[in-house]
């Protein structure tokens, strides 16, 4: 049976932290191909191949202002389970670029990549996850707020989310920037 158990967990060490540090869009029409890794490597991504022209968009984000959550669901009497990302994040300051992007952002599917404060016990690079491989992950909520007073919030809040047989997965480690793994094809990261 493809669903016995293989592996149980132990308490870890407390050595991680929470919180996203940068958002990687890339156009989930764009994608031609993706793989996740065998044996050892199940549940990491391992190849991703965009477009020759076709690139991948940075947001880097203030600490704090980022979360994701990954929901499972399951019926008993169906026999079913699925699994419900979803990514808020805030970004400050309105702006006419940010007003023309969001615009762009709700018209589309996307591959999210998060690059997560948590680190790699072995080399302290950042985690990668990516979400929404199979179905694409779609902006459905958000506001952009002026605030009331002169410390509140002014800017954007963006809700991100998908629904995916599989769950998140992680991202194969990279070699000196995150996403410059040899198995992944694109054009660029663009940053502004």
């Amino acid at each position: 049976m493809s669903c016995n158990l293989t592996k149980g967990r132990n308490i870890t060490c407390r050595d991680t932290v929470g919180g996203i540090k940068a958002i990687y869009f890339a156009q989930y029409d764009e994608v031609v191909t993706y793989a996740e890794g065998t044996t050892t490597e199940v549940g990491s991504l391992v190849t991703f191949t965009l477009g020759a022209s076709d690139d991948i968009y940075k947001y880097t984000l203030k600490r704090g202002t980022a979360s994701c959550t990954e929901t499972l669901t399951g019926s008993s009497e169906n026999g079913t389970v699925f699994y419900t990302p979803s990514v808020e994040i805030m970004l400050h300051k309105l702006t006419k670029e940010d007003q023309n992007q969001v615009k762009l952002l709700a018209s589309n599917r996307l591959v999210i990549f998060l690059e997560l404060n948590e680190v790699l016990t072995a080399n302290s690079h950042n985690v990668l996850l990516a979400l929404g491989l199979e179905n694409g992950m779609e902006l459905n909520a958000g506001t952009g707020a002026t605030g009331t007073a002169f410390g509140d919030m002014n800017g954007y809040t963006w809700t991100f989310d998908g629904m995916e047989r599989e769950p998140m997965v992680t991202v194969a480690d990279y070699t000196t920037t995150p996403l410059d793994n040899a198995d992944f094809t694109f054009q660029s990261i663009v940053t502004s």
